[in-house]
Formats: structure tokens, sequence, C-alpha cells
């Protein structure tokens, strides 16, 4: 009895153990690096992202440069990495690559010192949190 049990208890436990390690993403992959935590999105450092409101939606570009991404550093798009669901890629003036969700570009904020601080949210009345 008990070696039918074991036998059946590896594919199983191999199976839960698969699909616990995707939940934790917003697709499951591996090539968006944001996950949805206590209602907002966060990066792959744990730290909250924010949607800038003078960014139009879908434009496919950023309305944040200069002083304002060096306290609003975008969510950086992995060289390997593809648009995913609701997660496309934009191209800011410098060629580089950002996340957006929703058409919606994604940032940082400096302020935040560690994961789970939200002190972005409502600054300048231009900044929100991002949420699933």
């Amino acid at each position: 009895m008990f070696s039918r049990i074991s036998v059946l208890a590896v594919p199983l436990s191999a199976l839960l153990l698969a699909a616990c390690s995707s939940t934790g993403s917003m697709h499951g992959s591996a090539s968006t690096p944001v996950k949805a935590t206590d209602g907002s999105l966060v990066g792959p450092n744990g730290h909250t992202l924010y949607t800038f409101s003078k960014d139009a939606v879908g434009s496919g570009s950023s309305a944040c440069y200069g002083q304002c991404a060096t306290n609003w550093p975008p969510l950086p798009v992995a060289e390997s990495a593809k648009p995913i669901g609701d997660f496309n890629i934009i191209i800011r003036d410098d060629n580089s690559r950002q996340w957006a969700y929703k058409g919606q570009p994604l940032y940082y904020f400096v302020k935040d010192g560690k994961p789970g601080d939200k002190t972005g949210d409502g600054v300048g009345g231009a900044w929100k949190i991002a949420r699933p």
C-alpha cells in the first residue's frame, strides 16, 4: 500500500510545485518582470511600480525624461524580452526599452527605499500606483 502512495506522491508533488511557482507573476512568465502584490504591481526587486498621468496611454512613448526619469526610473526591459498579454514594450527617446502595462509606461520611485513602500502615490497629482 505504501509503495503505491509514494509512487503517486512524487508526480503529484512535482505538479503542485510547478503550479505554485507560476502564481506569483501576472502571467506566469519569466519574460515579464512584474508581479501583483497587495493590489499593486511591483518590479522584480519587489518595489512598487507607478504610472504617470502625463504619459498618453497607448502612445508607445514616455513623457518622463531628465530629472523626471532620475526621480522616476523607468522599468527596464531585458534585451531578450518580448511583449506578453497586457504588457508591451515602448522605445524611449534614448532608444532604451521600457515596460508598459495596458499602454501605460511603468516607473519606480527613488524615495521608495524598500519593497512594499508606496511613497510615490499621488506625488504632484500626476503619479499613481500601477494596479493590475
